[in-house]
């Protein structure tokens, strides 16, 4: 059997005293997008923290690539070549969208590819490079959504770590956003997706996991959840 790309084995994490995550077990193969779905405090966020390094486990393990992952501080993870796009996009307002995107290639160490991911960004999100010398903070929710994914995108990932990125954008850019993480995984980096949109999240995904209250319940093809009647009744309420 294949070792799985990224892996959660028994994870458990918690928040003081209280258990957040109690064992989850999941896989992520090379190349996928893969859906973690549930409702708020199911434990989606906190996986994604777990696995960037934001919050150690206090049982069980992360690995990448057949190595352990949890032992590593996040910057590490980072130049491992696993990114974070955090929920609520958490751009630094007072510099600009390319100040932003510089502070995303910290640990590019070549100026070149560095120059190659940017030029790519600017063709995925051509509004970017229109206010490139704005402040982020003057930009749209949309525009700072695009800016939260690009600047986790100059740091050239092999796994990209996002949550929430349609939370509060209009229909039309939400489609907008799947389409740009669509494109982004075309391209070859594997993908973890959190998102209460469930619809549009497994339209693009070709797996996924239901979380409830910080267990993993329900593991499918993507396709097999979409027509799955537990899992219309209570998460496909959303934008296609």
């Amino acid at each position: 059997m294949n070792t799985p790309y990224l892996e959660l084995r028994d994870l458990r994490v918690c928040h003081g005293r209280v258990e957040a995550l109690h064992g989850i077990n999941a896989h992520v193969n090379k190349g996928e997008i893969v859906a973690i779905l549930g409702a708020n405090g199911a434990g989606k966020t906190t996986t994604l923290t777990a696995i960037s390094g934001l919050l150690k486990p206090s049982g069980g393990g992360i690995f990448f690539e057949g190595a352990p992952l949890h032992t590593l501080p996040s910057h590490e993870i980072v130049r491992k070549g696993i990114t974070h796009c955090p929920e609520g996009r958490r751009v630094f307002n007072t510099l600009t969208v390319e100040e932003n995107l510089d502070l995303g290639a910290y640990t590019c160490k070549n100026a070149i590819r560095s120059a190659e991911i940017q030029n790519w960004i600017f063709e995925l999100f051509p509004r970017l490079e229109e206010r490139v010398d704005q402040l982020a903070g003057t930009l749209s929710g949309g525009e700072q959504q695009m800016l939260a994914i690009a600047r986790a995108l100059m740091g050239d990932p092999k796994v990209l770590l996002l949550d929430e990125p349609s939370l509060g954008l209009a229909p039309i850019l939400v489609r907008s956003i799947f389409d740009s993480v669509r494109e982004i995984n075309e391209r070859g980096v594997t993908v973890i997706l959190v998102e209460q949109n469930a619809k549009a999240a497994l339209k693009i995904a070709a797996r996924g996991y239901v979380m409830e209250v910080g267990k993993v319940v329900m593991e499918d093809k993507a396709e097999n959840l979409l027509a799955n009647p537990e899992v219309q009744a209570a998460y496909l309420g959303g934008v296609e």
